[in-house]
C-alpha cells in the first residue's frame, strides 16, 4: 500500500461518504448513524445529509417512513438516527445522573402506561400523571413528564416510535442485558464512527472516541483502552506530520475512489465536513456552523452550506425558499466562482437537485 497524499486523503473522504445513491433503507444501513437537527434552513440536517446518499429523496422522507424502517432514534456521539444492532451495542445504558426511588416508581408507572397504549403522546402522560413542570437545562421551563420520557427513552426504556409535528410518541422497550464482551462492543462502537467519518486524523479519532461517553456512559471508564486498541489495530498513516486511520480493507491512495464533477450544497453535520479541525487540514480554510453565532460576528452566514466541486471545497451558500422558490446566496473562498463552463452547469444541476428535494422551484 503506497502511502497517500493530502489530496489522496481528500479524494477518499469524499468518494467513500459520497457513495451512489440508493434506498433510504440502504443508506442507513451504510451509514449506520445519521446525525439530526431541527434547524430547517432549507431542511433538517438529516434530509440534507440523506439526499446526496438516497435516490429521489425528498424533504421529510425519512420522518414520513420511520415507523416502517428498521431504524431507531438515539444519542450517539450525537443525537440521531441508527440502525438497530447499533442501538443494541449502546444498552443497556446507565445514565450519569441517578435516579431517586420516586423518579424510578415514576418511570415504572409511565412504563406500563405506555406498554398498555401501545403509543404515547407526552400531554397524555402528562394528563394521566400531572407531573407538573420542572427547569430544563435552558433556564426555562418543561413538562416534568417530557423530561421523565426523555430519561426513560435515554436508558432504553422507551423507544421513539413515531413523531407526530415533530413531537415524539413513545413506545415501551425492553430492557436489554448487558455484554458478556465490553471491549469487544466498543471496537464495534469505534468502527461505526471510523466508517462514518475516515479518514481521520488522530486529533479527530480521540475526540469522537471521547465523546461515546455520551453513547455508553456505563463504559466511560473504557474508552481510553478503546482508543489505544483503535490506535494499533486501524490501518494508519503519517501525512504532513498528522496520523490519519480509515477502516480496514480501505487505501485511501487506490485509485477506486473517483470523485465526479458534481458539485454538493453539504449539511454543516454532513460526516464530509463535521469534522472542523479535519476540514480546515483538508481543505485549508476554516469552516464554523455560526447559527448560535451572533448576528453582527457572521462570516458566512446563519446556516452556510459548504459547497463542494469535485473534491474541493470552494465556499458556501445560505439557501432559502420564498414563495415557493430556492433562493441561493453563494460566497467563495476565493472571492469568485470558477469560471469554467463544467462548474456552472454542475451548479444547475445541485440547484434544481435541491429544488426538488425541498419542492419547491429554481429561483
Amino acid at each position: 500500500m503506497a502511502s497517500p497524499t493530502l489530496s489522496d486523503l481528500r479524494r477518499h473522504a469524499v468518494a467513500r461518504s459520497l457513495f451512489t445513491p440508493t434506498t433510504l433503507p440502504k443508506a442507513i444501513e451504510r451509514l449506520g448513524f445519521v446525525q439530526a437537527d431541527p434547524i430547517r434552513a432549507p431542511a433538517r440536517a438529516q434530509d440534507l445529509t440523506l439526499r446526496h446518499r438516497v435516490k429521489g429523496y425528498r424533504v421529510g422522507d425519512l420522518e414520513r417512513r420511520y415507523p416502517s424502517l428498521d431504524v431507531e432514534e438515539d444519542f450517539f456521539v450525537n443525537y440521531g438516527f441508527v440502525t438497530p444492532a447499533l442501538h443494541a451495542r449502546m444498552h443497556p445504558r446507565t445514565a450519569g445522573t441517578e435516579w431517586s426511588a420516586e423518579r424510578w416508581a415514576q418511570a415504572q408507572a409511565v412504563w406500563h402506561f405506555v406498554q398498555q397504549r401501545g403509543q404515547a403522546h407526552p400531554r397524555e402522560v402528562d394528563a394521566q400523571f400531572a407531573h407538573g413542570h420542572t427547569s430544563n437545562g435552558f433556564g426555562g421551563q418543561s413538562r416534568a413528564s417530557t423530561q421523565l420520557l426523555d430519561g426513560m427513552h435515554y436508558r432504553g426504556l422507551l423507544r421513539v416510535a413515531r413523531r407526530d409535528n415533530g413531537i415524539r410518541l413513545y413506545a415501551a422497550h425492553q430492557p436489554q442485558t448487558a455484554p458478556d464482551d465490553v471491549p469487544a462492543v466498543l471496537d464495534q462502537l469505534v468502527d461505526v464512527l471510523v466508517n462514518q467519518y475516515a479518514p481521520l486524523p488522530l486529533p479527530g479519532l480521540r475526540q469522537l472516541v471521547a465523546m461515546l461517553k455520551h453513547a455508553v456512559p456505563q463504559w466511560q471508564s473504557q474508552l481510553r483502552a478503546a482508543l489505544q486498541r483503535a490506535v494499533q489495530r486501524l490501518p494508519s498513516a503519517a501525512v504532513d506530520g498528522v496520523r490519519w486511520f480509515w477502516p480496514p480493507g480501505e487505501d485511501p491512495a487506490a485509485r477506486r475512489w473517483r470523485v465526479e464533477d458534481r458539485v454538493r450544497l453539504l449539511a454543516p453535520f454532513d460526516p464530509v465536513v463535521w469534522d472542523r479541525a479535519r476540514f480546515e487540514r483538508l481543505w485549508g480554510w476554516p469552516y464554523r456552523f455560526e447559527a448560535y453565532t451572533p448576528p453582527a460576528q457572521r462570516v458566512r452566514g446563519y446556516y452556510a452550506m459548504p459547497l463542494l466541486w469535485r473534491d474541493q471545497v470552494i465556499g458556501w451558500g445560505n439557501l432559502s425558499v420564498a414563495d415557493g422558490r430556492l433562493r441561493a446566496d453563494l460566497g467563495y473562498v476565493s472571492g469568485q466562482a470558477p469560471k469554467d463552463a463544467a462548474y456552472r452547469t454542475a451548479l444547475d444541476v445541485e440547484l434544481r437537485a435541491m429544488a426538488a428535494c425541498l419542492n419547491a422551484e429554481t429561483g
